[in-house]
């Protein structure tokens, strides 16, 4: 197996496609899976997305304990909902403390949850006005 992610399988299956159209010949992208599933010793595709699970542990879990930043604010907590797909995890955390999500003096608002999308390495594609990631996770 060359292969090490279901990613990089898929962006395989992809550029099949493209060059396949390329000289003529047109494969749909379940076919292109297949192919790649075939090409890397597997039987078919669920075959090989299956061996490619096994081999990465998922980055973020149910239940996890993090650490990070929610708005530029300090936080620990647990991971108490997920759902991981090729975009992202989308999360929510449930803070051990409240949360300050406002910088001003003037007033405040508390937050016990934070819901939100990362990536893999934990950062949200949301940016704050002074461009940091509204959420940055890691585990503990």
């Amino acid at each position: 197996m060359t292969v090490k992610s279901i990613a990089e399988a898929k962006a395989q299956a992809k550029a099949l496609r493209v060059t396949l159209a390329a000289e003529g010949t047109v494969v749909g992208h379940a076919k292109a899976l297949e192919l790649i599933a075939h090409r890397n010793g597997a039987r078919d595709w669920n075959t090989l997305s299956a061996q490619l699970a096994k081999l990465a542990p998922p980055v973020f879990y149910l239940h996890q304990r993090v650490r990070g930043h929610y708005l530029g604010q300090a936080f620990k907590g647990e991971i108490t909902a997920i759902t991981s797909s090729e975009s992202g995890h989308a999360l929510s955390v449930c803070f051990d403390e409240p949360v300050d999500t406002v910088t001003f003096e003037g007033f405040s608002n508390m937050r016990r949850v934070a819901r939100g999308v990362v990536d893999d390495r934990g950062h949200s594609a949301e940016k704050t006005s002074n461009g940091m990631p509204h959420l940055i996770i890691s585990p503990l």
